[in-house]
């Protein structure tokens, strides 16, 4: 009784559980809207959001140039120096208010360019990507506000704004989808996110004056190119790995069919539901911790700490999850998706692999391992790429996850020879 007691008083054990409230609640509404996607768009409707989503990942990387997880390490870091803060936070913000606003200009000229290259020939929705280049500023400004959030370590406030996020996304989502299928579930993706600026920005502006700080003489170059190790890193995984699922999205498209690949978007979005509890619990309690690590000894604490806690919890978690299988995929869509539930055992064992080397991976990031993470990133997109369009050709959709695994594995024992020092 003393170990529970003393266990539900530390910090992690709080965060995470105002985390799993987050998460539930993002499963929640994940379900009202998957269940109105399954019935207002199918499996062909459903392969389209998925490459909107993937375009967007990338596009979200772009326009904060990829400085997300170093805003919060120096903010952490700079937290207590308020001349210091203040020229992070003006140089910045400036920067990708001006990138988000060419990228604006650049998404509506050229509309009909991005549709075809994202949905094809056969589909007509350039509006939607008028529609995103105008909200891109807002949604960029608002992701670089719950970054400063992060950094001063207030957790609770990036939850909260986590879920007041997923409240609004959902209200949105409900009535694009009712009114207008296929279209409005692309408007819901490109304009719920930007909904989040007033949020975030009452919470940033009650932690620091906001508007005293943003100052053109203010800005400084040093601090850019601190940051640029992270774009690099950032451009690896938030820009050239959507595409790459892009790509082997349209080969899956191809090869066997729009449907096939509805239902791995399917399967990826279940995914992406209780994948939230350990990404977020990671960038907003274990990225400042091994961000502010001193040691190796510090390190591997906050390494074994995770393995302690969060992966048991995860894969007790995936086991309930795979005995449920046709329940969840009948809750969340409909009969015409059972085909899903066949996905189940590989796209579970993949995450648990992929749970297993997270904590490492925010290691490349926390420690600014430029050089090393973009080669392990583009070897482990080379293998995914590769054994996917071996593998589907031999297995169909199911080559596609088995592709998934093949690379976690691979990437996970990379990764520990590589942190070896760190963890034993």
């Amino acid at each position: 009784m003393k170990f529970i007691k003393n266990t539900m008083q530390t910090q992690l054990f709080k965060i995470s559980s105002l985390n799993s409230l987050s998460v539930l609640f993002k499963i929640g509404t994940g379900l009202v809207t998957s269940k109105l996607l399954a019935v207002f768009v199918g499996p062909s409707g459903m392969a389209l959001v998925g490459n909107l989503r993937n375009f967007m990942t990338s596009l979200e990387s772009i326009s904060t140039l990829g400085f997300q997880n170093g805003i919060v390490k120096y903010v952490a870091e700079t937290e207590n120096d308020k001349s210091k803060l203040q020229k992070i936070i003006a140089t910045v913000f400036i920067s990708l208010l001006l990138i988000a606003i060419i990228l604006s200009g650049i998404l509506f000229y050229f509309a009909a360019y991005w549709n075809n290259q994202i949905f094809g020939t056969h589909f007509e929705y350039s509006f939607v990507f008028k529609v995103l280049a105008l909200a891109l500023p807002w949604y960029t400004v608002s992701l670089f506000f719950i970054s400063v959030i992060n950094g001063l370590g207030e957790f609770k406030k990036v939850i909260l704004v986590t879920i007041l996020g997923n409240v609004i996304s959902l209200l949105v989502s409900l009535i694009l989808i009712w009114n207008y299928q296929t279209l409005g579930a692309l408007l819901a993706i490109v304009a719920s996110p930007s909904l989040l600026f007033l949020v975030s920005f009452y919470f940033v502006n009650r932690e620091i004056r906001f508007f005293e700080a943003i100052k053109l003489d203010l800005f400084d170059f040093k601090i850019i190119k601190n940051l640029s190790s992270y774009s690099l890193m950032a451009f690896v995984s938030s820009v050239i790995g959507p595409l790459v699922l892009l790509a082997i999205r349209k080969n899956v498209i191809a090869t066997v069919g729009i449907n096939q690949a509805g239902y791995w978007e399917t399967m990826t979005r279940i995914s992406s539901y209780y994948m939230l509890f350990v990404s977020t619990i990671l960038s907003v309690f274990f990225l400042p911790k091994l961000a502010s690590a001193k040691s190796n000894s510090e390190t591997k604490t906050i390494f074994w700490n995770y393995y302690k806690s969060i992966l048991p919890l995860f894969i007790i978690g995936l086991s309930l999850v795979y005995a449920l299988r046709f329940f969840i995929v009948e809750l969340l869509f409909t009969k015409e998706f059972f085909p899903v539930a066949s996905m189940f055992f590989w796209q579970l064992l993949g995450d648990i692999l992929k749970v297993a080397f997270l904590i490492l991976g925010y290691q490349f990031f926390a420690k600014r391992l430029t050089l090393a993470f973009i080669i392990s990133e583009i070897a482990s997109l080379a293998v995914l790429y590769v054994a996917s369009i071996y593998l589907i050709r031999f297995f169909g959709i199911q080559g596609a996850l088995m592709a998934q695994v093949l690379d976690n594995l691979i990437y996970l024992l990379v990764l520990v020879v590589y942190f070896r020092k760190s963890l034993f």
